[in-house]
């Protein structure tokens, strides 16, 4: 049915109105996202930012680096930064540095979160089964994870590396073996305190079994606990592979390290200081970034780190 000229004008009026509503509702939610980030805390910003870059490099290289990371070319070897086509140099080998770095970062990514995750999972299941059983079992557990974890990191992987021969494998199972007692050491204190309250009692009060309560109602309220031990995990799992890997028993010749870039480039300290600065810079960075974001979801998750503000009179 045709519409008469006035209901045309009215809607086209309309019309002509909603991009003035839409522009100030889109301005209404900006000021309400940007508000929102003002409130995160610092660390968990700049943790987050820089963990994201390492994320975005290591993805980066599976698909894309400047050269061949393990490509030797003694013609160019010990070019300076800022070369034409080498923009952080070449080493002792004439390998691209910037290469180096981009799969490094998936390296030293891969063993932080494949060993992290190993790890929790065991490690929380013990843990939960320590703090929901009697008094003999959780000693008995308590004994073993302070045998586990009074145990040298390194010692462990040397042995490991005897045995299995060094290599990326070796650098996860060693870490795997170290974060295990760990982490179920730090997961009965939280559970014990869960299974305390007063609805976890109900629950056995209402006839449900053990497993359930841990799984249904203690797992869920310790998970913010379990991913800050995560995030603080990672970051001392790069640095454990730097470390493995810079004393030989890490990743080998065809695989980016960190680590080993910083052992390759030692003797060369007087001739070409920076080959050192670049992946201790990675190192450092790395770490602190996952470091800084574990603070700031601790800051966010657990609700005795709020600050808690006092209205004025």
């Amino acid at each position: 049915m045709p519409r008469s000229e006035p209901e045309r004008v009215s809607r086209l009026r309309g019309w002509s109105r909603l991009p003035e509503r839409s522009r100030g509702d889109c301005a209404n939610g900006r000021n309400a996202l940007w508000a929102e980030l003002r409130a995160l805390p610092l660390s968990l910003t700049v943790g987050g930012l820089l963990v994201g870059i390492l994320v975005s490099v290591a993805l980066l290289s599976l698909v894309w680096t400047p050269h061949d990371p393990i490509a030797v070319s003694v013609g160019e070897r010990l070019l300076p930064p800022g070369t034409d086509g080498y923009l952080l140099g070449t080493d002792r080998l004439g390998r691209d540095v910037l290469s180096q770095i981009m799969a490094g970062a998936r390296n030293s990514l891969r063993v932080g979160v494949v060993s992290t995750v190993a790890a929790l999972i065991p490690g929380v299941a013990v843990g939960l089964a320590a703090a929901g059983s009697g008094p003999f079992w959780q000693s008995a557990l308590s004994r073993i994870t302070d045998v586990g974890v009074a145990l040298p990191g390194i010692v462990i992987a040397l042995v490991l590396a005897t045995v299995m021969g060094p290599g990326t494998t070796t650098v996860i199972v060693a870490i795997v073996i170290g974060f295990l007692p760990i982490v179920a050491r730090v997961t009965i204190g939280p559970a014990k305190q869960i299974l305390a309250r007063d609805y976890v009692e109900a629950a056995f009060a209402y006839g449900r079994t053990r497993p359930y309560v841990l799984v249904r109602h203690v797992l869920p309220n310790i998970g913010p606990f379990i991913i800050v031990q995560a995030s603080v995990m990672v970051a001392v799992a790069i640095l454990i592979e730097a470390a493995l890997s810079y004393l030989g028993v890490g990743a080998q010749i065809r695989t980016s390290s960190w680590g080993r870039s910083l052992n390759e480039a030692q003797p060369l300290i007087d001739v070409a200081p920076l080959l050192m600065v670049f992946p201790g810079a990675a190192i450092m960075l790395a770490v602190l970034g996952f470091n800084l974001l574990g603070d700031g979801l601790r800051t966010i998750l657990d609700p005795q780190q709020q600050r808690v503000e006092v209205p004025r009179a």
